[in-house]
């Protein structure tokens, strides 16, 4: 099993292991450059050679000829051995020049020439030693021929091993490189691998839905601690969110018990059933009737909220939203009437998820009975806006601070200013309805209109049927 070190050592390692190549084909370009170095220098000092032997095998020709033509004309003893030094300083060049050129005919034909020259005392007649002479320029011209080339030979052969070198050097360029491309891209998969991994536990923690992967086992020390870390987190938040909607749960179910119990005290007292009660018992009655009544909204936010926590995947449908506000304002039709508010509404096809709608509504229509100024409109508006549902309810009354606006969604958060109904709030209402956007992928917000005080504007993305 591959196992990973720290993230430092797997990046150093990473690093070292991508430069293997890379020293390689540093190493090759050394040994290239060494060898045509070598092969310039060795061809460098052939031609060099060669022209010098060649220069010597022409002054040779030259002297050889001369001494030829005083002998002819002055046949003493002293020009004779003139005649034989040039006959054998020209037979060294030729033999030099030919030892390193390669193998040629005119070598073995100039070799019979000088033989020939040799006998030059038993040549009486000039025709015949203007032939010999002639012929030993011809042989001459041949062999400068063939030096001219062997070198155009060789530097075509060198041409060609300098062509294969670079069609070499190329390919393992483009080889090495292409590896040490590919182990440095497997150095980083190494560590994007569990880093993704980390980004996409994230994610689940933060929508909260699926399974969290297994703990890595092939990752750098460092990440599958914070790993190790966000999956005792997950646990946490688990353990926390089962906790919460326990206590929520049996909180709200305790409390209708004995609540149900004073309602029904309350009633049995108020009806006389127990005997005719005096002023103050009246009076102490009320007060009881009005307490039980805010239990009795308290309970009903908590198992509202309780319900929203377990809320599934909301379900779109195409609504008229005309029935759903004119029931929520019957709803509060007796707190409209007493405070003489009126309510304008406005409103188009949207589709929606209709429970979580009918939330929104019932809290925001709560929200701007409770803080709207008395005798004043509230206004309900449903529309579309490109490929968004937006409702605005908005109401005239006391402008929300904008410091106080990032906290109003926030649960058991309740405003300073007193409510219209003198009834405690419980701080759960504009929280539900910021989480019933949020299951509909939407959200909300506080914005500026001209023609109210104070608007919450719930936007809700529109869903094709499927």
């Amino acid at each position: 099993m591959l196992r990973v070190g720290s993230l430092r050592q797997l990046t150093l390692g990473s690093f070292l292991l991508a430069l293997v190549p890379l020293i390689a084909l540093l190493w090759q370009s050394q040994s290239d450059l060494a060898k045509v170095s070598r092969m310039t220098t060795k061809e460098t000092r052939f031609v060099v050679t060669v022209v010098g032997y060649l220069q010597n095998l022409d002054g040779a020709a030259i002297d050889l000829e001369r001494t030829l033509r005083q002998y002819a004309i002055i046949q003493n003893a002293t020009v004779a051995d003139l005649t034989d030094n040039a006959i054998a300083q020209f037979a060294s060049a030729q033999s030099k020049l030919c030892g390193i050129v390669p193998a040629s005919e005119n070598c073995g034909l100039l070799k019979k020439q000088i033989e020939q020259l040799r006998n030059f005392r038993t040549i009486n007649d000039q025709l015949l030693l203007n032939a010999y002479l002639a012929s030993l320029s011809n042989g001459v011209t041949a062999i400068r021929k063939d030096v001219d080339k062997a070198i155009q030979t060789r530097l075509a052969v060198q041409q060609e091993d300098m062509t294969d070198m670079q069609a070499k050097q190329a390919w393992s360029t483009a080889l090495l490189v292409s590896v040490s491309l590919l182990l440095i891209l497997l150095g980083s998969q190494l560590i994007v691998n569990p880093v993704r991994k980390l980004k996409q536990i994230i994610q689940i923690l933060a929508h909260q839905r699926g399974e969290l992967p297994p703990l890595s086992t092939k990752a750098p020390y460092e990440l599958i601690g914070v790993e190790r870390d966000l999956h005792w987190l997950a646990e946490r938040l688990q353990q926390l969110e089962h906790i919460r909607t326990a206590l929520l749960r049996h909180a709200a179910h305790e409390l209708k018990t004995p609540l149900a119990s004073i309602k029904e005290g309350c009633s049995l007292l108020s009806e006389n059933v127990v005997g005719e009660l005096n002023p103050q018992q009246v009076e102490v009655l009320s007060l009881l009737s009005s307490s039980t009544q805010r239990l009795n909204t308290l309970v009903e936010k908590l198992l509202d909220y309780n319900l929203l926590l377990q809320q599934a995947e909301p379900k779109f449908t195409d609504i008229n939203p005309q029935d759903l506000v004119r029931d929520c304002i019957e709803d509060y039709a007796l707190a409209l009437q007493d405070r003489e508010v009126t309510v304008d509404v406005t409103v188009e096809t949207i589709s929606v998820d209709e429970e979580l709608y009918r939330r929104i509504l019932d809290n925001l229509v709560s929200n701007a009975v409770a803080h709207g100024a008395i005798g004043r409109p509230i206004s309900v508006r449903i529309y579309r806006q490109e490929e968004v549902a937006v409702l605005d309810v908005a109401n005239r009354g006391k402008k929300i601070p904008p410091e106080k606006v990032g906290k109003l969604f926030e649960p058991f958060t309740r405003g300073d200013d007193p409510r219209n109904d003198n009834v405690i709030g419980t701080g759960l209402g504009l929280s539900i309805v910021s989480d019933c956007a949020r299951l509909m992928h939407g959200d909300v917000a506080v914005v500026d209109v001209d023609y109210a005080d104070v608007c919450f504007r719930v936007s809700i993305p529109q869903k094709e049927k499927r």
